[in-house]
Order: structure tokens, then sequence, then C-alpha cells
């Protein structure tokens, strides 16, 4: 019970000095609000950021290894000339692959053709993406028809003209009416629509989404575009197994099935790549790390200078109190209450500080954003608080343990 009234002394001496020198308590904290305000600020941007990206991503599938020309790069040389005489992936190596690998979940094979017109009676959609993939195309990429079915494996091996298309798409060519059963003609080719991809929402960066492609059959789509050397280049996908999270065994496999199939020697290079959506995330995240790191330097500074406001309150309440800190020992209490005191009162005012720039953070997620969605997570308001605490505590514990300290004869006499 000493120790909650212990706490609750503390917070009434807080509340009084709070009330009794509000202006100056107010400059003191506005350190703390500022550097909190910074950093969650900051880290919550980061966070949204970062989920939006993933989130503009997801269509490149979950713990899928991509067989390819080229290799995916993130800055730095790109030594280009290496992979140019490269073969491009092909039906034969997706079938063998698709046969006999035993550690995928699921293998497809796919291309795509850029700006596209989509037309159905007068209405057009420009600009729109064309992708021819393999039946298992959904197991290693996320296809979320919200109207209408995905392919059935008839339609795919008979390469028939039946396509799904995406929200947007669908929005334009049939305003008001069902798309599902209606026709549209792409480069001359009349297709039936079977399905409508969920809407995915505008994408952070301009990265590419569903709703403004049309997904065909790849052997459909073979019909129409050149695919191979001197085509359009395709893609072979493998998802990988629940219990093979890293996909080392997968990877391996992999790679010594496709030299392999191309029959390289031990000592030739690769003439393939294999990407893996982890390097993009990697390189999203190193990002997101030196932005967060900037949050810290900024808001360091901040709170460095809100920390010494409030050594300095409490500094000045030690000197107020002086008087009453003789009174207390001199009926009986001791170093540790003193010191528990002054040390909570100083923890408390800066949380209110901290709970100040952290309720501003919250302001701002409020305003309504087109291009992503900004929200404040429970760990960063954890963090925040968490922060103000350990600062509250550094910057109270000289005084407090000079309180604790004061001989009580001399600060009774003090004035």
């Amino acid at each position: 019970m000493i120790y909650l009234r212990l706490i609750a002394e503390s917070f009434r001496f807080a509340w009084q000095a709070l009330r009794a020198n509000l202006l100056r308590t107010i400059l003191s904290l506005l350190g703390v609000t500022i550097g909190i305000f910074a950093i969650i600020s900051v880290f919550t941007l980061v966070d949204s950021l970062e989920r939006n990206v993933r989130d503009s991503m997801s269509f490149i599938g979950d713990k899928v290894l991509y067989v390819q020309k080229w290799p995916w790069s993130f800055g730095g040389e790109y030594p280009w000339w290496k992979y140019f005489n490269r073969p491009e992936a092909n039906v034969h190596e997706f079938r063998l692959l698709d046969r006999n690998l035993t550690n995928d979940a699921g293998v497809a094979i796919f291309a795509n053709k850029g700006r596209n017109l989509f037309k159905y009676r007068n209405n057009n959609f420009r600009d729109a993406g064309l992708i021819g993939v393999s039946y298992d195309y959904n197991k290693v990429a996320e296809v979320p028809v919200a109207e209408g079915r995905y392919f059935i494996p008839q339609e795919v091996d008979a390469a028939r003209n039946v396509m799904i298309i995406g929200d947007e798409v669908a929005n334009t060519l049939y305003p008001g009416q069902p798309a599902i059963g209606q026709e549209l003609r792409v480069s001359g080719h009349k297709f039936t629509v079977i399905g409508v991809i969920e809407r995915q929402g505008e994408s952070l960066f301009g990265m590419p989404n569903f709703d403004q492609v049309g997904i065909i059959p790849y052997a459909t789509f073979s019909k129409m575009y050149a695919t191979g050397p001197n085509g359009i280049g395709s893609t072979l996908a493998i998802k990988g197994r629940e219990e093979d999270p890293g996909l080392q065994e997968l990877e391996y496999e992999v790679r010594g099935m496709m030299r392999n199939i191309r029959g390289l020697k031990p000592r030739d290079e690769d003439s393939f790549a294999i990407n893996r959506p982890e390097m993009a995330s990697q390189a999203v995240t190193g990002l997101f790390q030196v932005i967060g790191l900037a949050g810290w330097v900024i808001g360091g500074f901040a709170i460095l200078v809100g920390g010494f406001g409030i050594a300095n309150i409490m500094f000045v309440s030690v000197k107020e109190r002086t008087n009453i800190i003789g009174i207390q020992k001199s009926l009986g209490a001791k170093n540790y209450f003193i010191l528990f005191q002054f040390l909570f009162e100083s923890v408390f005012l800066s949380v209110i500080g901290g709970g100040i720039g952290i309720l501003l953070v919250f302001l701002l997620t409020l305003i309504p954003q087109d291009m992503m969605k900004i929200s404040l997570s429970a760990g960063n308001i954890i963090l925040g608080l968490g922060v103000s605490a350990v600062i509250g505590m550094l910057s109270g514990i000289i005084p407090a343990v000079l309180a604790s300290n004061l001989d009580p004869v001399i600060a009774i006499r003090s004035k």
C-alpha cells in the first residue's frame, strides 16, 4: 500500500507543479512533445509506406521463385551485356519443371504485354496490361476474383478466348451493368469475360496492380503474340511449400533441374536468373531503415532539449520544496520515498509531453489520403510512451538523488 500511496502522491505533486507553473512547464515539455512527434510521425509514415508498398507488390506472390532471363537489380551497376544472349524461359521447360519438381506447391508460366486497347462497342480502355497465364497461375500469385470465376483447365488447354479483367477495366467498358458474359476485343480478337478481379485501389508510386489488366490463357496469348527468343519473354513461377520457409531446397532443385534441361556443364555459369520477391522486400526495408534512422536523429535532438527542460523543472521543483522535504524526512520519510517521489514526477511530466506528441500524430492520421492509408500502430504508441518515460527517468534521476540526500535540519531551515 505504501508504494501505491507513493505513486498517488507523486502524481498529485506533479499535477500541482504543472498547474502552478503552467507556462514554464509547457515550454519545458515542448521539446519532448516535438521530439516524440518527429520520431513517431516518421515511424508511422514509414510503417504505412512499407505496408502499402508491400500490398502493391502482392501481385508478385509470396514464397515464389521466378526463373527469368534477366536478374532483378535494385541499385548499382547492372551488367546487362552478360544476360543479353541468355535464352528466354519456354513452355518446354515449364512442363518439365511442373512434371518433375518435388518441393513445389505449384508451377506456372506467364507473359505480359503492356499498352493494349480494350474495346466494347463505343467504350475503350487504353494502356491496359494483358497477361497470358497457365492454369496454376493463381497458386503462385494472388488473383482475388470478386465476380465470376477463375479459368478451368479445359479453357487453358484449348486456348479459348476467355478473359478475367480488372475492376477499373470492368467499370470503364461496362458502366452500370454486369461484366460477366460480356464481350470485348483486343487486337482484333474477341474475348468473353468470365471474371472480374477485386478492386486493388490506386497503387503507390505507380506500381502495377490488377485493376487495369486482362488475364487470358497462356496458349491464347501465344496465338496472338510471338513468345520466345524473338518475341515477348516469358517467366516461370514456382511456389514453395510451407514447410520450406527459406525456399532453399526448392531453389537448389530448380537450379539443378534448369541446368540439366539447358545442358550446362559444371563449370558453366547459369544461363538463367532465379529471382525472389524478398529481393524487392529487402530493398524496400533498407530504404525505410535509412528514413527511420533520420527520424531518430531529428527527433533525438528535440528530445535532448526536452530532457534538459524537464531536468530544469525538477531542479527548480526541488529548490521550491526543500522545506517540505525536510518536514517529510523529520516525520520519518525514507530517502527512497523522496527519491521515487521526484522521479515519478519527472516521468509523469515527460509522459505528458510524449502523449501530446502522439496525439498530434494521431490527429494527422485522420486527414484523408488518396494514395495510401496512414495509421498509428499500437507498437508506435508504446514506443513513444516508452521513450518519454526513459527520458523522464534520465532527466529526473539527478534532481531526485539530490532531494533524497538533503539533510532534514538544513532543509527545514531553508526558505
